[in-house]
Formats: structure tokens, sequence, C-alpha cells
């Protein structure tokens, strides 16, 4: 018997800003649309990296039934991952679980992760440029966003700009076009009828959702979790990379920064990366793509909008 909510859609996407609980309503719409989760966060496809990344493998078991998960924990942090690689391997994982017969739910809040799989991005194969990346990290982050509008304002507008790391990579990339081959993508995903769906709060629930559960975080070892990082041969500077918690956490044990000041630091930081965002968001509304807004990412409300689109 076909599911009375599921409307003939190929592809479901959760998407929002940090500490909105979008992992939390992929799992209860993987339950009612009997579907598998993809994740699409940059961070969270890195072994190691759990607390300061929000991956609670323990979420997705739900009535004491598995939901299926993929794209996390598959690399080691002292690997390179690109958005080209994601797009690679979200598209072998989608058509796996179409043959299954399950609803893929792709959920994240990687904003150009998501883009490049619903605009089916061509990106070029490019491999990494050491030398270049050697010299680009010396760059202020302000200098580096210059540098890649200056090759490149259609690269600008589709680069995520929250850290070094994403920018140095789409430098790299714009400046290698001309010299590397495009890699033709051998699977297509062949996505016809996707829906998306945006988690939404007022600015002043999110300002506080992000503190308490960045004090949260801290009080169950994030801080320890970097340390074990370092110790397993990730470098402060790779650490750096990692943005956010990775960053400030690693300062604090360099001595840079005191404990205090790095809370209230990580805690300003990840608020405006909240707001960037929902600006990256907007951008893709903008560039066509319909998103349906959940005030709280209510189930209910999801599944009454899956259903009549």
């Amino acid at each position: 018997m076909k599911n009375p909510y599921y409307n003939d859609h190929d592809l479901l996407v959760v998407l929002g800003p940090t500490a909105t609980g979008k992992t939390q309503l992929a799992i209860q719409l993987a339950d009612k649309l009997d579907g598998e989760i993809i994740s699409a966060d940059s961070r969270q496809v890195y072994r190691g990296m759990d607390i300061g990344t929000g991956k609670d493998l323990s979420e997705y078991k739900l009535k004491g039934k598995n939901i299926s998960h993929h794209l996390i924990d598959i690399i080691n942090p002292k690997e390179e991952y690109s958005v080209f690689q994601f797009q690679q391997d979200f598209q072998k994982i989608f058509l796996k679980i179409k043959e299954r017969k399950k609803l893929p739910i792709l959920c994240g809040g990687t904003g150009f992760y998501i883009k490049a799989i619903l605009m089916d991005f061509d990106l070029p194969a490019v491999a990494p440029d050491n030398k270049l990346r050697k010299e680009l990290e010396t760059w202020k982050l302000e200098d580096l966003i210059l540098e890649l509008g200056s090759i490149s304002p259609d690269a600008l507008n589709n680069t995520s700009l929250q850290t070094k790391r994403r920018i140095i990579r789409a430098i790299e990339v714009e400046m290698n076009k001309k010299k590397e081959k495009r890699e033709k993508k051998k699977i297509k995903s062949k996505i016809q009828n996707s829906i998306v769906l945006g988690i939404e709060y007022t600015r002043d629930v999110i300002r506080e959702r992000i503190t308490k559960r960045l004090y949260e975080r801290l009080d169950h070892g994030m801080i320890q979790e970097v340390e074990i990082l370092l110790n397993s041969g990730i470098t402060h500077e790779q650490l750096e990379r990692f943005g956010l918690e990775y960053r400030f956490i690693s300062r604090y044990l360099l001595g840079t920064l005191k404990l205090e000041e790095m809370q209230k630091k990580l805690n300003t930081a990840i608020h405006q990366f909240s707001k960037r965002q929902m600006t990256f968001f907007r951008n893709m509304e903008k560039n066509g793509i319909q998103i349906y807004w959940i005030p709280e990412g209510k189930l209910e409300s999801a599944l009454d909008l899956i259903k009549l689109n």
C-alpha cells in the first residue's frame, strides 16, 4: 500500500542553519516515509570529529529501529574531501537507495553540498596544489574572498565562505580549470522530483539554542576530543581549516586564548556562521530552488507539505 505522504518525490532535502534540529526531523521523516538519510555535512564525513560536529549516532535509532544513514565517518581528517567527491558519493548512494525502493533524504547544513546536488553542478576533479595551498594559508579570510572574486565572480557566488579551507579550494579549482581536464561524471543521479524543506526559528530562539548546545558540548568533552585529534597526528593548522569549534579550541590548547575568551569568541563565531548559512539558503531560493520553510521543524507540518507538493 502506498504511503499517503509519499507524493512521488525521488529526493527529500532537509536543511536549515545550525542548531535547528535537522537530523531529528530527517530521522522522523525517514521513519514515516521509509527513507534513508544521506548526510550533507562537510565535517561529519571525518572520523573522530564527533562532539564538535554534532555527530550523535545514537539519534539514528527511533522506536527501537535503526535508521539507515550514509556519508558519516567515511574518511580520516588528515585526508581531503571535496565537493566533487561528495557529489560522486551521493550519486552512488542515491541510486542504491532507489534500487531498494526507499526514499533518499539529504540532510544537513552545508549549503554548497546541497546546491551542488540540486543544480547538478559539473565540477572539475582538480588535484590538490600543495604549494598554492601553503601560500594561501597565510592570507587573511577577507583577502582570500577578494582573490576568489577577482578570479571568478561566479565561483564567489557559489562558494561557501565560512572557512578558509573552502575558499582556498575554490581558488585552487578556478586557477587549475584550464590545466586540468574535467572528469565526466559516470553516474547520474537523475533526480526528477525533489522537495526541499527548511527548518525555521526566530533569530532569538536560534541564538538561545546555539549557546545552550555549545556549553552542553563543552561539558561533554569537546575540548578532550580536540586533544585526542592532536594526539593522533592532526596538526593545529589542519584544525584551523576545519573552523569553528576545532579552530577556537585549538587556539585555546595552544595558549593563545584563555578558556572564557575561547568560549565567548566561539559562541559569537557560531552565531555568525548561522547567519551566513541562512544567507546562502536565501541565495539558493534566488537561484530558483524552492524551499518550504517549516516553523520549528514540526513533523506534522513537514508531512503536510510533502503530501501537498
